[in-house]
């Protein structure tokens, strides 16, 4: 049963009190109402790809990757939830990246886990991860581990640009991580491995004795499989995706969705602070529900409006939005579209608190 509110203003004596802040004490009835309120409550929230198309435009037009700081040499274009100074929600963070043609991303490693999700992308676009070159094209999803390093070289003739999505918030903010951050002694990291290898490792067929090699290990360790460097293709995932719209029945409340599996698992989620899936809208409105879990969608393909509590989010292909948790929401496409969903909910059932239920 919950404590009922005093009704009255509780009074120490002063020597107490006196007692209290000597040794930095306080009594619960004093702090209880400042637990939770580290952030602004988050907003729901959208960010049209024409306002991100000209501010990443402008940016790489500015500034080459060599002028800035050593370590954030990333060209990066960051949403900004009105609840939040430094991310689109407490836990997640997303920004868009742009490489110029002929320019590298020097290679570097951290604790956070992070992927790429392409926009436009190249067969000379490639991200390297782990001692492996992965080409970028439109819509792929690359994983970038924790530890490993990566660096991103653009050899073609186009300006390459791609999501950025990482942890960080999570990691920097509410856990007060400290999250290692190292440069690599060469800007380009060694290409180590042909294209294909970690595919190879991971894909159906597995080496019989189940050894997976690894480049160099972070400090920490876990009790979770590590998520291993990957390329999900996109032509891959669509055709996956298309099968299932034509022979399952949709979710009532995101229609047909397929995760995006731990290679080393099979299983859900990508990450164990991130879950990532695509989704497929094309018979109508879904269900509303709300839950306790933050969601962030990228627009593949299509249009259409998320209502948020009331609120309608118009969005369509390549816009971003965000819909916070405990918030009422359903989709409703214009036709077909297709989503990508990211979400913090694997932080939630690690510590079984996860909840949701129809709106």
């Amino acid at each position: 049963m919950a404590q009922q509110e005093p009704e009255e203003q509780v009074e120490l004596s002063s020597s107490t009190r006196s007692h209290l802040e000597a040794q930095n004490l306080r009594p619960l009835w004093e702090v209880e109402d400042t637990m939770g309120n580290v952030y602004d409550d988050l907003e729901p929230d959208i960010w049209k790809w024409e306002d991100i198309q000209t501010a990443i435009d402008n940016i790489e037009n500015d500034i080459p990757i060599d002028d800035l700081p050593p370590g954030f040499q990333r060209r990066v274009t960051v949403p900004i939830n009105t609840g939040m100074e430094n991310a689109i929600s407490n836990t997640i963070y997303v920004g868009v990246q742009t490489v110029s043609p002929g320019e590298n991303a020097p290679a570097h490693r951290h604790g956070a886990n992070a992927l790429r999700f392409t926009i436009d992308g190249h067969e000379e676009m490639k991200t390297v991860v782990a001692g492996e070159e992965f080409p970028m094209h439109d819509n792929d999803l690359i994983t970038t581990p924790q530890w490993e390093w990566h660096d991103h070289v653009n050899d073609s003739d186009e300006t390459a640009t791609w999501l950025d999505v990482l942890d960080l918030p999570l990691i920097l903010d509410s856990l007060n991580s400290t999250n290692v951050f190292e440069n690599h002694e060469l800007d380009r990291q060694p290409v180590t491995k042909t294209q294909g290898y970690w595919d190879s490792q991971y894909g159906r067929a597995r080496p019989a004795d189940e050894a997976k090699d690894s480049s160099i290990p972070g400090p920490f360790e876990g009790n979770r499989e590590p998520t291993p460097p990957y390329r999900f293709k996109w032509r891959e995932t669509d055709e996956t995706l298309r099968q299932r719209a034509d022979n399952d029945t949709p979710d009532p409340y995101d229609g047909y969705s397929m995760a995006y599996v731990n290679p080393n698992t099979g299983s859900p989620p990508l990450f164990p602070t991130m879950s990532f899936r695509s989704q497929l809208l094309n018979e109508g409105p879904t269900d509303a529900h709300f839950h306790n879990a933050t969601e962030v969608f990228f627009v593949i393909e299509g249009e259409g409006a998320t209502h948020v509590d009331g609120e309608a989010l118009e969005w369509g292909e390549r816009d971003i939005f965000v819909v916070p948790p405990g918030t009422p929401h359903h989709h409703e496409p214009d036709d077909e579209a297709i989503l990508l969903g990211m979400s913090d909910r694997p932080v939630y059932e690690a510590f079984n608190f996860y909840t949701e239920a129809e709106a």
